[in-house]
């Protein structure tokens, strides 16, 4: 009797170590959820980020083809009073 008494109690403390670690895992859960809409601002964020550095990169990608279309015209010029 003593035995079943002591089995019981220990699975009765078993129980309550589970229901202590589901409690746990469901605030973390919600804890989750609430950061959940920081992180995707975040993430937002950091699309935009990207986006505006790619757009940063063809601006100066336009920027040197410009820039060379400048040095061929010069060149151009150049020949051109030069040999003239």
């Amino acid at each position: 009797m003593l035995l079943l008494l002591q089995l019981l109690l220990m699975l009765l403390l078993l129980l309550l170590l589970l229901q202590l670690l589901l409690q746990l895992v469901v605030l973390q859960l919600l804890l989750l959820l609430l950061l959940l809409p920081l992180l995707l601002l975040l993430l937002l964020l950091l699309l935009l980020l990207l986006l505006l550095l790619q757009l940063l990169i063809l601006l100066q990608r336009l920027q040197l083809l410009l820039l060379l279309v400048v040095l061929q015209l010069l060149q151009h010029c150049y020949c051109y009073y030069n040999y003239s």
